[in-house]
């Protein structure tokens, strides 16, 4: 007999003890409530001389020792009687703690797609199963998207592999190559490289916007966006786009490392996800109790049920749409998890003539001026 069935045994050991001693209890005060009034009534008898009319004699009372026997007899046959309740309701009580036990039992085995599904009556231990089979459905969700995301990331990880591969067996199975020839390879094989340290890279800060914010520290969304603007205006000038920044102090606490690769991620999203002739608008303010980051951008027309899908890793509209393998489907992913770990709103909607426009909500921080 395992551990378990010995602690679930002695669950209802115990709860059968506690039954039947309520059960017993109540019968000991039955039968005193019972047995007092009885105990004080005796068989009547004439004392001294009466007249000829007085009663001279009643019939038979209560025997005060047989009554106290029978009591004793009834009480002694209360005992099993009492124990048996009280195991049978025990059993009926914890039947349903049985099931959820089993059943959790199976689900953690493996099979994450079943559910406890107690029925009626309600009461606390269906309330724990409902519950149970709401943390079930989460864990099957979060599992569900661990195997998917690992899919996409091996296949994303093998293909510029086997890119480099099929690479450089060509290479050396042309017993012409010149010098020429060979460096051209090591330079596709020096790009093909680049794009898999690119990816790796992404998956990194992917995974560590996962695990959430591990320090805070009092930053201006503006200074951040004006740093990073001056990284990438040249590559939207390459592109043809326009960028535009209107920023106003915007105070506010997190990790700045992750801030930064949130608003890093959504401005290179705008240029990426752009056409020539675009436009990139990027906004700081403060209202009320919240500060905002609004990045707008032109670009192809994204239908509304296509958008929450772009916030999961490695989520792309068709690449026909701007023709290039520019982008992991990474780069939101990386923002929906920083506005997560930063408790943070992330409003997203697609603009009618063609791009999208991108607001994150954060709590307004104090100016260390003002700590």
């Amino acid at each position: 007999m395992t551990s378990q069935t010995l602690a679930r045994r002695s669950l209802q050991t115990r709860l059968g003890l506690a039954y039947a001693a309520g059960i017993y209890a109540a019968g000991v005060f039955v039968l005193v409530l019972v047995a007092v009034p009885l105990a004080s009534i005796n068989a009547a008898t004439p004392k001294g001389h009466f007249s000829s009319s007085a009663i001279t004699e009643t019939g038979p009372g209560i025997n005060l020792p047989q009554l106290l026997m029978g009591s004793a007899v009834a009480l002694v046959m209360l005992i099993p009687v009492a124990l048996a309740l009280g195991w049978f309701v025990a059993g009926r009580f914890l039947r349903p703690l049985r099931a959820i036990t089993v059943t959790a039992k199976i689900i953690s085995a493996g099979d994450l797609h079943r559910r406890l599904a107690l029925g009626e009556p309600t009461d606390e231990l269906t309330e724990l199963g409902h519950t149970l089979d709401d943390l079930f459905a989460r864990l099957q969700s979060s599992f569900d998207a661990q195997r998917h995301f690992v899919a996409n990331a091996s296949h994303e990880l093998r293909t510029p592999l086997a890119g480099l591969r099929t690479l450089l067996e060509v290479a050396l199975a042309d017993p012409d190559a010149d010098a020429e020839a060979l460096r051209s390879v090591c330079r596709e094989a020096l790009a093909l490289g680049e794009h898999q340290e690119r990816l790796v890279q992404a998956l990194l800060a992917l995974a560590t916007s996962e695990r959430g914010v591990t320090r805070w520290d009092i930053l201006d969304l503006a200074h951040i966006v004006e740093a990073v603007l001056a990284t990438r205006r040249d590559q939207a000038t390459q592109k043809g786009i326009g960028l535009t920044e209107h920023l106003t102090p915007a105070v506010t606490t997190g990790d700045p490392r992750l801030i930064e690769s949130l608003v890093a991620n959504l401005i290179d999203n705008a240029i990426r996800h752009n056409h020539a002739d675009g436009h990139v608008k990027i906004t700081t303010q403060t209202s009320g109790t919240q500060v905002d980051l609004t990045v707008t951008n032109s670009g192809p027309v994204i239908p509304d049920n296509q958008i929450q899908r772009l916030f999961q890793p490695f989520q792309k509209l068709a690449p026909e749409r701007h023709g290039r393998r520019d982008g992991y489907g990474l780069g939101l992913a990386i923002v929906h998890a920083v506005a997560q770990s930063h408790h943070a709103t992330l409003t997203t909607s697609a603009r009618p003539e063609g791009g999208l426009s991108i607001t994150v909500q954060l709590a307004q921080g104090s100016h260390p001026n003002h700590a």
